[in-house]
């Protein structure tokens, strides 16, 4: 398949696709360049979340529990996507991009847990700590091509691990993931970019059907999924650490709203934002932007508090909480 590099790991589809960016300009204007409101002042409403209040859900329920992570009950079971509850999206504990908030609920009051999906293995998507304690109580961990050689070195049991490639699916329980394109690129540390795969999810229950994007420059793809996969209830899109210099692997708010009306999505929920300083912009502008490009558009975009209960079969109104810090 085009994405599989012959020398060895993975590539995007884009005829002339270069993900390298030059470090030495980038690491100047991070030295320079003047960042507004790269961080709130004051702390972000987080919405309190319970063992109990998970385990009494009665219908397909999504809560942001920061970032892209996500708790998902979907055909009566939990799951989990993106899970990072860490204080920092780093390879260390002292340094690196540090949380505005701490999340809804914490790892250790969970409920267990049916599944947890991975979309690729950056640290603000692929968080060492948190897959280490969801170990031993997940029953299932859905990944792309690769991702389950961290998983395995972080004592998942390897019958746990659904590994995908794109266009593939696997069924667990009457729900069915299908790992599906992006465009982006993958690796941890010096000397292992792009040796796994990077994906975004179709999310099929009975009830609903959903899209999760991962992170992913704009391209032909959405189009792509939305024809064989759509329409989708809801779309979880990146919104977010977007930039001039890695424009064809992060998503302006425009470009995510294409990419939702490219997939025939009826509600769209932004993510990718409003939990870590990623990029250039100021925290709140993804939200901002895509709230108003969104209503020019006439598009419904779900913008829940951290920790807010969205049931898909009655889903509510949400407010621009960013507003009041």
């Amino acid at each position: 398949m085009a994405h599989h590099n012959l020398k060895g790991g993975f590539m995007n589809t884009a005829e002339g696709f270069d993900s390298s960016t030059a470090m030495l300009p980038l690491l100047l204007r991070y030295a320079i360049e003047k960042r507004i409101d790269a961080s709130p002042v004051t702390s972000i409403p987080v919405m309190s979340v319970t063992k109990a209040q998970l385990n009494n859900l009665t219908s397909d329920t999504l809560i942001r529990l920061g970032h892209s992570s996500l708790f998902m009950q979907i055909n009566g079971q939990k799951w989990l996507i993106d899970p990072v509850f860490s204080d920092r999206a780093s390879p260390f504990n002292f340094i690196g991009p540090k949380r505005f908030h701490q999340p809804p609920i914490t790892l250790a009051d969970l409920p267990d847990i049916d599944g947890v999906m991975i979309s690729h293995d950056h640290y603000d998507h692929l968080d060492e700590a948190s897959i280490k304690f969801l170990a031993q109580k997940t029953k299932h961990f859905v990944v792309p091509l690769g991702v389950e050689v961290h998983l395995k070195k972080w004592h998942v049991p390897s019958q746990a691990i659904h590994t995908l490639d794109w266009w593939q699916s696997v069924n667990l329980d009457g729900i069915t993931l299908t790992a599906t394109p992006t465009q982006h690129f993958s690796g941890r540390g010096l000397f292992d970019k792009n040796d796994t795969l990077w994906a975004s999810y179709v999310i099929k229950s009975p009830e609903s059907t959903l899209f999760f994007s991962g992170d992913s420059g704009y391209f032909d793809g959405f189009k792509a999924i939305g024809e064989r996969y759509g329409p989708f209830d809801v779309t979880m899109i990146e919104t977010g650490a977007y930039d001039k210099d890695w424009a064809n692997i992060h998503m302006t708010p425009e470009q995510s709203l294409q990419a939702h009306i490219d997939l025939k999505g009826n509600k769209m929920m932004p993510i990718h934002n409003g939990t870590f300083d990623l990029a250039f912009h100021a925290w709140y502008e993804p939200l901002n932007r895509i709230s108003d490009i969104a209503k020019q558009a006439q598009v419904s975009v779900l913008t829940p508090m951290m920790g807010q209960a969205i049931s898909l079969k009655n889903i509510p109104d949400t407010q621009a909480w960013w507003n009041n810090i």
